[in-house]
């Protein structure tokens, strides 16, 4: 209820959010503040976003029960699992080589099946598996990178953080053949966008 006086109308993300157990994400420490509308400390010094966030952005992407999607940034896998649960099928990358893994499990262990995961930089996207009808990005870039714009499919939709660490906002981006098109949604705060991988965890 707190969720859609605060915006989240969808009914089929609303579903997908009472779905998704949002405990199961959460580090130990924290558990106690697993359903907090607050985003929460996770490894690797990335965060799991607040579920107010989760919902707007999910329901900022307009999915269809067909839409192939790609998010950027797994993290702890609760925004992968909650999209799960309205997309045909999810593919999510993530440069922290610990979290995927630990990300892997909890979607085993939630038997969902509509999942396909990379170790990998989330910059570069997943150029053998574009175009996609979808693409969320869980981490501010400071501008809309074309890597990930030229993986959208004609029609599609991108959402994602676009700014410094002082001022980002979430932008939907859409594609109309050679065209983007942008709105200004919501005024956020994210980790940045970085490309590469981490040094502990080389390329292989």
């Amino acid at each position: 209820m707190e969720l859609r006086l605060a915006g989240v109308t969808d009914s089929r993300v609303l579903n997908a959010l009472e779905a998704v157990p949002r405990e199961v994400f959460v580090s130990d420490p924290f558990l106690e503040h697993a359903y907090d509308n607050r985003a929460l400390p996770i490894e690797c010094g990335q965060t799991i976003s607040q579920p107010l966030v989760v919902g707007l952005m999910t329901q900022y992407l307009e999915l269809g029960t067909r839409d192939k999607v790609m998010e950027v940034g797994t993290g702890s896998g609760y925004q992968a699992a909650v999209l799960s649960r309205v997309a045909r099928r999810v593919y999510t990358v993530e440069r922290h080589e610990p979290l995927l893994r630990q990300a892997e499990e909890r979607f085993k262990r939630l038997g969902l099946t509509n999942m396909v995961t990379r170790h990998g930089d989330g910059m570069k996207g997943w150029p053998e598996q574009a175009p996609f009808t979808r693409i969320l990005v869980t981490a501010a870039a400071r501008q809309i990178p074309e890597s990930l714009s030229d993986q959208l499919d004609d029609g599609g939709v991108m959402v994602l953080p676009v700014g410094d660490e002082d001022r980002q906002w979430v932008m939907r981006v859409r594609r109309q053949g050679h065209r983007l098109n942008t709105e200004r949604l919501m005024a956020v705060r994210f980790v940045p966008l970085l490309g590469g991988l981490p040094p502990e965890h080389p390329a292989g």
